[in-house]
């Protein structure tokens, strides 16, 4: 009866540990994909054939971790359920180690920007996850569908339909949640804050330069402000620069200080600046900043006061409310 209890127990934690862990991954899969190019990384796995393919991995995934940890509590197919739990597990629980002993990876993004977590604190998650999954899978006779057969397969097809349309919604648009130091309503300036002990300030690196001058603290006062982010120009979606331009002469029309922002250098910002007419200079950030910022290349945000006022993707340029 106890070791009953036991399973059923570790069958509720196991199973809603996948599904927060993969729903926080999914409302941003982009931010997966940067972690998993970190992995594949020269100075990390040395895999950087698999780079291109960071995202379609991501993505995979995500949905593999969030379908198993609800078909876990359906008891859906649990024998093989667990057996791929147990696979996945492992494979994470390598990652974990590696980055940890060999101090690789700072931040392993098994939960998204949701909550951070060292390397080591992760690995130790990973340990305890593989020992309830291995007495799971000891006792997998005693996870049994908590619902007919038609409806626990109908939950399961319906789930993988709407866990597939967010990640295509938040891959065309924006993520739905956004976890981050800049989501709309945060402060940039209070994020350069620092109150002690080991944690840096989120917006520490945030540093907006022209050729000769730091205009951060200038920019961050502005009443109102839009920064246009491309952080790579040559991995950019050129599709995007007439909207971005035509959002730019309404944002300036309308009284807003405009910039564009990118870690870009060279010929190719000066070709693109002059091809599609931008009615904006250029300042240069820290790619890995701008890649936190929006999820977007290129993406829209607006400020006042160092406040973010709002985040479009290129695609929702249209829905910019100046």
């Amino acid at each position: 009866m106890i070791i009953k209890i036991l399973v059923h127990l570790s069958r509720i934690f196991v199973g809603a540990m996948f599904v927060f862990s993969g729903f926080v991954k999914l409302v941003d899969p982009i931010g997966s994909q940067y972690k998993f190019e970190e992995y594949f990384g020269e100075g990390v796995l040395n895999l950087e054939f698999l780079i291109p393919y960071a995202l379609p991995f991501s993505i995979l995934l995500i949905l593999a971790e969030i379908m198993l940890g609800v078909m876990l509590l359906l008891g859906y197919k649990s024998k093989k359920t667990v057996w791929s739990l147990l696979v996945l597990t492992a494979i994470f629980l390598f990652l974990t180690w590696y980055s940890a002993y060999y101090n690789k990876v700072t931040d392993c993004g098994c939960f998204g920007d949701a909550i951070k977590l060292t390397p080591w604190e992760t690995f130790y998650k990973n340990v305890i996850l593989i020992g309830l999954i291995i007495l799971l899978l000891i006792r997998v006779k005693d996870i049994k569908e908590i619902l007919s057969k038609k409806i626990t397969l109908a939950i399961t097809l319906i789930s993988l339909l709407s866990f597939s349309y967010i990640t295509y919604h938040v891959l065309n648009h924006l993520p739905l949640i956004d976890f981050r130091a800049y989501a709309v309503g945060k402060n940039i300036p209070d994020g350069k804050i620092y109150h002690g002990g080991d944690q840096l300030p989120p917006t520490q690196d945030f540093i907006l330069e022209d050729t000769q001058n730091d205009l951060t603290n200038e920019l961050m006062a502005k009443d109102k402000l839009m920064l246009l982010l491309v952080y790579n120009i040559s991995k950019s979606e050129k599709d995007g620069f007439a909207k971005i331009k035509k959002i730019a002469d309404d944002a300036i029309n309308k009284g807003y200080t405009v910039y564009g922002v990118t870690a870009s250098f060279g010929d190719e910002l000066v070709l693109t600046q002059t091809k599609y007419s931008l009615p904006f200079d250029f300042l240069f950030c820290d790619e890995t900043v701008l890649k936190t910022m929006i999820r977007a290349n290129p993406g829209i945000m607006t400020f006042s006061k160092g406040t973010v006022t709002g985040k479009w993707n290129w695609t929702d340029a249209e829905d910019v409310k100046l």
